[in-house]
């Protein structure tokens, strides 16, 4: 085990100079020794696993990528061998940005040839055209794409270093989110609608659509009254089917403890789950990789919690969506879509007084600052009562 000057444990293969850079190292099943220098011990230790594991996968010495690689070239091989267990709508946007945005500019270029200045000329040539989540997407592509090939010893220098866009995601007011008047009518026209279990538990737990379509009886603990988040489910209308996969993220598996009204959703389903229609499809167990462990597990389809009442079968991310809208039309309300009721939710939860550490957990976000810049809105109720509260202080 290598040290750092401070004398811990750095981890087997790694350990610190006395310049500060962290050294890793290790001798691959040829006999050939590997290293290479970081500024940060996590990035020493990424290097390390992802070296180790290339050498314990690979069947020849020498690299399955030619030293002559193309961006074309990484990218096909980056998106299909070292980015394989990401959402699948992560690797859609991946490749959307790709083929629109970056590979028009920089697709036939060397890969050791890419500069700062032409993911620059990418991100200014999207500005005038594109909104500021588009761009912010090509610009995590290309920063995770090169940060790959960076790790993987097949460039020595980041050619996103430096480069910032500066278009912001999105105006405050384009995020939508349901004022408590609004919440009220939807809920008050959504009681009548087979989908009314659904949205209500969106609003008492902050759930993701395929989070929520893929929810299943095994994950919730009825003695502690709690839901794990562990799986998505969508259907992909490419291949005209349904597939399971792992939590958007890491971060994204995560408890949450069930309110009243949450609660009595779920036993009042499960105690009825054996009267509602079930479609032969749902006899199907389908496969996923688990984020965390790397191993195979299976949602198996009987074990849904929602199941389309007419068709026996989940409803889609997109039917969701067409029925919401009719449901606004009814409640005299501006449509919105699935996902602003998990902003409603972090909303209210604000409202309520919950600490923003608190709905992070809850939301499954790795930064703070993403639960506050994306889901929490200041309302003009808040507002009066934040003057309410102000104005009832006072000074002795």
């Amino acid at each position: 085990m290598g040290k750092n000057l401070k004398g811990k444990e750095c981890g087997k293969g790694i350990c610190q100079r006395k310049d500060g850079q962290y050294y890793a190292r290790f001798v691959n099943k040829y006999g050939k020794r590997r290293e290479k220098y970081f500024d940060k011990l996590s990035d020493a230790r990424n290097w390390l696993a992802d070296a180790q594991y290339d050498d314990r996968h690979s069947e020849h010495e020498h690299t399955l990528i030619p030293s002559e690689m193309t961006v074309n070239g990484w990218f096909d091989f980056w998106i299909e061998n070292i980015v394989g267990d990401l959402a699948p709508n992560t690797r859609k946007n991946y490749r959307e940005r790709f083929v629109h945005n970056i590979q028009p500019f920089i697709g036939h270029m060397l890969l050791t040839d890419v500069k700062p200045l032409h993911c620059k000329m990418i991100l200014n040539n999207m500005e005038k055209s594109y909104a500021g989540s588009s761009i912010r997407q090509a610009y995590i592509a290309m920063g995770t794409m090169f940060r790959s090939a960076v790790m993987n010893d097949f460039i020595t220098k980041h050619p996103m270093d430096g480069v910032r866009f500066n278009k912001p995601l999105r105006a405050p007011n384009d995020v939508k989110y349901l004022t408590l008047a609004e919440q009220k009518a939807f809920l008050l026209a959504a009681e009548r609608s087979h989908n009314y279990d659904q949205y209500r538990l969106i609003l008492e737990t902050g759930l993701r659509t395929g989070e929520l379509v893929g929810l299943t009886w095994d994950v919730i603990d009825w003695d502690n009254r709690t839901l794990t988040i562990n799986k998505t489910l969508e259907f992909r209308h490419q291949q005209k089917s349904w597939r399971a996969g792992p939590p958007k993220t890491a971060h994204s598996y995560r408890t949450i403890p069930l309110t009243s009204t949450a609660f009595e959703i779920l036993e009042r389903l499960y105690l009825s789950r054996h009267e509602r229609k079930e479609d032969e499809g749902l006899l199907q167990a389908l496969p996923f990789i688990d984020r965390r462990t790397g191993l195979t597990r299976s949602l198996n389809m009987h074990d849904l919690v929602f199941v389309n009442w007419r068709t026996g079968l989940p409803a889609k991310n997109s039917s969701y969506d067409t029925h919401l809208y009719k449901l606004c039309d009814e409640a005299g309300i501006k449509r919105f879509c699935m996902h602003a009721l998990r902003h409603t939710y972090a909303t209210r939860a604000i409202e309520s007084g919950m600490q923003p550490k608190v709905l992070q957990q809850l939301l499954g976000h790795a930064s703070i600052k993403t639960t506050m810049d994306r889901y929490v809105h200041v309302t003009n109720e808040s507002l009066v009562n934040g003057v309410r509260q102000f104005e009832g202080y006072t000074i002795i």
